[in-house]
């Protein structure tokens, strides 16, 4: 079977229209819903949304709550490890002979999480479809309800990039001046400062600067943010030399594989997401946080 050619790492839904039914697509959901309730919030699969309210047609499911995370992490969404990783991508359909596109119903922070696993694990055909599926509906794009399987995958050769990751040791290194990163924080700015968030630390690392998912994503047209707006932005990442490596994080390493998507996307060829984030930082109480309130 002949490999799909991805035209880039983000791509429009009319691509993806053209391409439905290709033997060398494997498409998929990876959405994941926040809820509030009478025992707090919590995440629920997106799966029921994606069974009932319907998907893009041929689509599969991926649940990043209990397959594409570490279930024996210590926070959530650790992702998994290489073995678990490569048993879960193949159950999908995944193999060497696909190329793969993610997309969730939220603003992209799923779809772009399971796109830097894959991508970090050595997936190299694996794009986000721009906006969606509330872009692909408002474009008026067909969809499909119930259960879709997963196509009989072939091989699948994994070769992992752990320059796509950065751990709490590197952030402390850069934070103590002993490494050398711009730190992002892709948390809404409110929590950057300190005013809200659900640790009971708040704040920013040290020397990060914000650039939150609603700097990435226009809430409009649920599109990437492109041109001046998000340049503008992105400008307040500090120079970190040619090349130089920026670290991402949020509070559970989600949205902060949106803004990392997003800064590749610019132009910037060193980018890497902290997976424990906030999760991990705020939970050392020696830990240093910044707030602004």
């Amino acid at each position: 079977m002949p490999a799909l050619d991805l035209p880039a790492e983000l791509v429009p839904t009319d691509w993806l229209a053209d391409h439905l039914g290709d033997p060398g697509l494997v498409i998929v959901d990876a959405s994941v819903l926040g809820v509030e309730s009478a025992t707090g919030f919590h995440w629920l699969s997106g799966l029921d949304e994606y069974l009932v309210d319907g998907h893009v047609p041929g689509a599969v499911f991926a649940d990043l709550l209990e397959e594409f995370s570490d279930p024996d992490g210590p926070f959530s969404f650790t992702r998994p490890d290489a073995t678990r990783l490569e048993r879960v991508a193949h159950e999908l359909g995944i193999d060497d002979e696909v190329a793969v596109v993610v997309y969730d119903t939220g603003l992209g922070q799923w779809a772009a999480r399971l796109w830097w696993v894959l991508r970090s694990a050595g997936v190299a055909r694996v794009a986000l479809l721009d906006g969606g599926l509330r872009r692909w509906k408002a474009d008026g794009r067909e969809l499909e309800t119930g259960y879709e399987a997963p196509r009989t995958p072939r091989q699948l050769t994994l070769s992992p990039d752990e320059t796509l990751w950065a751990d709490r040791e590197e952030v402390r290194a850069v934070v103590e001046g002993r490494a050398h990163a711009a730190l992002v924080c892709a948390s809404p700015e409110s929590d950057f400062r300190g005013e809200t968030g659900r640790r009971p630390r708040r704040g920013h690392i040290p020397g990060s600067v914000s650039v939150p998912l609603a700097a990435v994503v226009d809430r409009d047209r649920g599109t990437l943010r492109r041109g001046a707006h998000f340049t503008a932005r992105a400008r307040v990442v500090p120079p970190s030399g040619d090349g130089g490596r920026i670290v991402v994080y949020c509070g559970a390493g989600i949205a902060a594989a949106a803004t990392a998507f997003a800064l590749r996307q610019a132009g910037e060829t060193d980018v890497a997401v902290y997976d424990g984030s906030l999760d991990e930082w705020a939970a050392d109480p020696e830990a240093p946080l910044v707030s602004l309130v």
